[in-house]
């Protein structure tokens, strides 16, 4: 079935519900971590709850800490299953344009003015959106196919306020699963300053194990 064959709704809805989530039976997991900058290693431990309540010991660097929770809570937060209505049943879809990769604009109208998406092969492959007076444009590479939906492993991330970018984010993720739960192993940030200037953290989960 193709995109004009079915509704702008409908397109988005699938790929929507084609995100991996973790089930009602997720346990939570704990982990053993390393955080890399530059020659510097910081290491610790991860405990995320079924709850979803994290919990970080041994880093004893705030800024070091505050980047890992950060992610932590951002990877966490797209392992939630919410339905569609709850998240989008205020908002009205439409289509946009076909870009060069076979990708379909998706405009949104309602509550989420302002956002738009584009999908391709069931899988939304880009994310405009304002918040707390930025914008955010995000831009899925790549995905792992988990066999029970797909998971961004290369992601870039461009942040603006009032129009003017103020840093550029590249995301490269490695899972692996344990007891069936595909769990983040590996992640490489690269933050990018609009004058070019790089920082590069990379966060290894170790010893993952389900609670």
């Amino acid at each position: 079935m193709t995109a004009t064959q079915i509704s702008a709704r409908d397109l988005f809805r699938t790929a929507y519900d084609n995100r991996y989530t973790w089930d009602s039976a997720f346990p939570g997991y704990r982990a053993d971590v390393e955080v890399i900058q530059g020659d510097e290693t910081f290491r610790g431990t991860v405990d995320i709850a079924a709850d979803l309540k994290l919990t970080i010991e041994g880093i004893d660097h705030p800024e070091v800490q505050k980047t890992l929770e950060a992610q932590l809570r951002d990877i966490t937060v797209h392992r939630v299953r919410r339905p569609f209505e709850a998240s989008h049943g205020e908002n009205e879809f439409a289509y946009g344009e076909t870009d060069e990769t076979g990708a379909v604009e998706i405009q949104v109208s309602g509550k989420a003015m302002g956002s738009g998406y584009k999908i391709r092969d069931g899988v939304i492959t880009h994310v405009s959106r304002p918040v707390h007076g930025m914008h955010f444009e995000i831009e899925t590479r790549s995905v792992f196919q988990t066999g029970s939906g797909y998971v961004p492993t290369e992601t870039d991330a461009e942040f603006f306020k009032d129009g003017q970018l103020v840093k550029r984010m590249t995301y490269t993720d490695t899972y692996e699963v344990v007891g069936g739960y595909p769990l983040l192993a590996k992640q490489v940030l690269t933050a990018t300053d609009p004058d070019g200037t790089a920082t590069v953290t990379e966060i290894r989960f170790l010893n993952l194990a389900l609670r």
